[in-house]
């Protein structure tokens, strides 16, 4: 299965179980490669049936800020099922780092993988 991916992706957004996280906006960095046929897309060189990493990015920050929880597990299992749903990928690892929250460490996260890498894609 050919990938899509996008690195290092840096949003602001609120998230957290505390409440003075609750009053101000944290960074989250994610990290995110979601199977695709690239195939089809390089055949005619058409956009139309590329996963649009732009277009995805701007949801990803939308989706994050439109839909503020306290745990980085619920908002990557619920952008993982978002995307999942709005762009027809059949698989996808997704990893949400929050630098800066353990002191002695350059980033926590978790990262989680959904759907079948061997599925036939939209694309």
């Amino acid at each position: 299965m050919d990938k899509v991916f996008i690195k290092g992706l840096s949003i602001q957004t609120t998230i957290g179980f505390f409440d003075w996280e609750k009053q101000i906006k944290q960074t989250l960095v994610i990290d995110l490669a979601m199977g695709w046929n690239t195939a089809k897309a390089a055949e005619n060189d058409e956009l139309a049936k590329t996963l649009d990493y732009a277009d995805i990015s701007v949801a990803i920050e939308k989706f994050a800020n439109d839909n503020t929880v306290d745990l980085i597990e619920t908002l990557a299992e619920r952008m993982a099922s978002f995307l999942m749903e709005a762009y027809s990928i059949p698989w996808l690892k997704l990893a949400i780092g929050k630098p800066g929250a353990v002191h002695n460490a350059q980033t926590v996260g978790v990262e989680i993988e959904r759907g079948q890498q061997n599925a036939k894609s939209a694309g």
